[in-house]
């Protein structure tokens, strides 16, 4: 069973080089084309797009790229936030989304647009089936399956192969073929009367949609096709394709097929023979940017060229879907664009900045706050924080940090280590930090004759207007806050 995952991943700074990506894409002047889509219709496309993409590397400017005031950064407009446009994201395509594995959504274009998602089908033809299947299940090519013709992973009528095999075989080299066998075979099972094998297996597609929360998704068939014998009204949107996803990579066998890149497995052929059979992989991205981990392309002339990518390293894992991109160059530099702009701008980031420090157990300790000690008329107690070290990871296009204040009204004695207030850290709205303030030393309340001579204190302060209890004060400057 595939199961989401509630841990929480954090990201790290930017590794890869989009710049670099995007000319060693424009050099091979013609990337190659997955062959879901008819190549007599997209041949012109990617020789025009390449051609323009090297021309406009060589002037320092890439292609068809665009940053739109209606791009959203973190749930508001790039308007809203009043982004430079150094700070904004320049892509071309025109759907895309960046998610992370917690489900925070880092950017989003046109996420909820409905549109054709080709051969990114195939990663819920691989959730449907991972969940409805044990790996060593055996699965036959049929008819259908071998004759289907576009992307194909050279299965044969007759051939047989378990469901492993088969996974392979569907989303390395983006198989139709698989797709269809994978389909027809388990389907068969699912059925219920008057029912295909391929309707039944669709139908529990869509069921997995809804359940996983999918709001404008319908599959009509395993593999993604959508003219001729295949047009109809299937289709998704980038915020849909990013919950699959992240809910598939959370399956290892997912995780390992998508993640493995070129390789080769073994069929049983109709007459009982072992063939070995090599898939190509058609992610690019693969073993040439840091961290990316798969996921899917997927072409045709209504979808266009769409990838769904992961990337994960040491510091987190981000999802990124791109629907729609002029060229097959695009998808790919596209992606990693989105990727270098979102690590670019997660930071962990300490939150303690203080001018001075105070001695407290023994060492130093940041000098956060004077709290007023309201037993006297001008003594403040000296506050430091639970946390010195205290720090959290940020998302820093999404706002400053800032900080509101707490104090505790302090009677009596103070001992060092009591709580005298707190500190509590928002950015956009959200709190991302808490931490106490705590008494760095002792501070005893008047005696009986201090007592006395406080009150005459007063009295003469209240004739002449002036303060009767110090005023409390923080040091902690979020405007200073660093990254570590």
């Amino acid at each position: 069973m595939i199961n989401a995952s509630d841990e929480i991943m954090g990201a790290s700074t930017r590794r890869g080089s989009i710049m670099g990506f995007r000319l060693g894409y424009a050099r091979k002047a013609a990337a190659s084309l997955e062959k879901d889509a008819r190549p007599r219709h997209l041949s012109p496309r990617i020789g025009s797009a390449a051609v323009a993409l090297i021309c406009a590397l060589s002037i320092g400017v890439p292609a068809f790229a665009d940053v739109q005031q209606t791009d959203v950064v973190a749930g508001k407009t790039v308007e809203e936030r009043g982004l430079a446009q150094d700070q904004c994201l320049d892509i071309s395509t025109p759907r895309a989304i960046v998610v992370d594995a917690n489900g925070e959504t880092y950017f989003e274009r046109a996420a909820d647009e409905p549109c054709k998602i080709a051969s990114l089908t195939k990663i819920m033809t691989a959730i449907v089936a991972l969940e409805n299947a044990s790996l060593d299940t055996q699965i036959t090519v049929d008819n259908e399956a071998a004759t289907v013709g576009q992307s194909s992973a050279g299965l044969l009528e007759g051939d047989t192969m378990d469901l492993e095999t088969a996974l392979y075989a569907l989303l390395v080299p983006s198989g139709n073929d698989a797709a269809i066998a994978i389909a027809n075979t388990l389907g068969a099972s699912m059925a219920s009367d008057g029912q295909g094998a391929q309707e039944a297996f669709v139908a529990a597609m869509n069921a997995k949609a809804e359940e996983l929360g999918c709001t404008d998704t319908v599959f009509d068939n395993p593999h993604g096709l959508d003219y001729d014998q295949w047009a109809g009204d299937a289709h998704s949107i980038a915020r849909d394709v990013a919950i699959m996803v992240a809910y598939a990579m959370q399956n290892e066998t997912f995780r390992s097929v998508v993640g493995g890149g070129s390789t080769t497995v073994t069929v049983t052929g109709a007459n009982g023979v072992a063939r070995t059979i090599a898939l190509e992989s058609t992610d690019e991205l693969m073993g040439s940017y840091e961290g990316l981990c798969g996921v899917k392309t997927g072409t045709t002339d209504d979808a266009g060229y769409c990838f769904a990518g992961a990337c994960s390293r040491d510091e987190g894992e981000l999802y990124t879907v791109v629907l729609g991109a002029p060229s097959s160059d695009e998808r790919f530099s596209d992606t990693a664009a989105m990727l270098d702009w979102t690590y670019d701008a997660i930071r962990t980031v300490s939150l303690i900045s203080t001018p001075s420090t105070v001695e407290y157990q023994g060492g130093d300790s940041p000098l956060a706050a004077s709290v007023a000690q309201s037993d006297w008329p001008d003594s403040t107690v000296p506050a430091t924080v639970s946390d010195p070290s205290l720090s959290v990871e940020l998302f820093t296009l999404a706002g400053a940090v800032s900080q509101e204040v707490s104090f505790e009204t302090l009677e009596g004695d103070v001992r060092a280590g009591d709580v005298v207030g707190s500190l509590t850290f928002t950015q956009d709205g959200q709190t991302v930090a808490e931490c106490d303030l705590v008494a760095a030393q002792d501070a005893p309340a008047p005696d009986f004759f201090q007592k006395i001579g406080v009150w005459w204190d007063r009295l003469f302060r209240n004739m002449q207007g002036q303060p009767t209890v110090a005023q409390s004060e923080c040091y902690n400057n979020t405007a200073e806050l660093s990254d570590r």
